[in-house]
């Protein structure tokens, strides 16, 4: 039998990204309801140009989300030949090196634990006094990335490669929403803090209903990893999260946990 025969898998990430975990969880059996809580804007913008500019100025470049490469190369096509060749580049994780291998770079860096924090730890042992260090991403991300190559001596380089907005269409969303008051969604899915705030926003008057609802635990709530799960306990809810901080993990984690 199929693990997820019968269970309906509530996925809030961008629909962009969202194909991965649609797939397995149909593979599975379950059915899966896409209400994502966050759409991505590709956004061309003063200081993501002002980079492209500095290309051949920088020591580093590290990418922290597929979507900061797509923005990336949409608005400077010629980034990459643009870099200096002593340009070294790190990536947050697995998927963000395999789209990077797409646009023909490579990355030297990728932390075993896919997280800012994880980045930090693999880049502390080299000197960065004095480097220009580029990041292309949201503005919306955690500021713990650049503060902590900041205090390594490094200049660093922030570019608005995209916007992390509430979606345009708030239907899906809503009706996730009746799905878990009516108790039609058996777990949920979480892949960044910004999908667990934007649901409770567009809860809106809603909030406090749905929250107590999901605090009786009848409905799974998975997070990818511990920074999601900070945000999760914000709400005082309870959740799981995986050792690994990928979808896969997430979602094999929530399905051990099922059966």
């Amino acid at each position: 039998m199929k693990r997820l025969e019968g269970r309906v898998i509530a996925v809030t990430r961008p629909r962009e990204r969202a194909q991965v975990a649609v797939d397995i969880i149909t593979r599975e059996g379950g059915e899966a309801l896409l209400a994502p809580t966050l759409e991505l804007v590709m956004s061309r913008t003063e200081s993501l140009l002002e980079l492209c500019q500095h290309a051949k100025n920088l020591d580093w470049i590290i990418f922290t989300s597929p979507a900061s490469l797509q923005s990336l190369f949409q608005y400077c096509p010629d980034f990459k030949y643009d870099l200096h060749h002593d340009c070294r580049i790190a990536a947050i994780g697995p998927r963000t090196q395999r789209v990077l291998e797409e646009y023909g770079l490579k990355a030297e860096l990728v932390p075993e634990d896919y997280t800012a924090e994880g980045l930090l730890k693999v880049m502390a042992p080299l000197n960065l006094e004095g480097k220009i260090i580029g990041i292309p991403r949201t503005f919306s991300a955690r500021d713990v990335l650049p503060e902590g190559l900041r205090k390594m001596g490094a200049q660093v380089l922030l570019a608005e490669a995209y916007k992390s907005t509430i979606p345009h269409d708030l239907k899906p969303v809503q009706d996730l929403m009746e799905g878990i008051l009516n108790d039609e969604v058996d777990a949920i899915t979480f892949t960044s803090p910004l999908t667990v705030h934007n649901l409770f926003e567009i809860a809106a008057n809603r909030k406090k209903e749905l929250i107590d609802h999901l605090k009786s635990g009848k409905i799974m709530i998975i997070a990818i990893g511990p920074i999601t799960g900070y945000a999760i306990q914000e709400y005082d809810l309870p959740y799981i999260a995986p050792s690994k901080y990928t979808v896969e993990a997430m979602l094999d984690k929530m399905m051990e946990e099922m059966n």
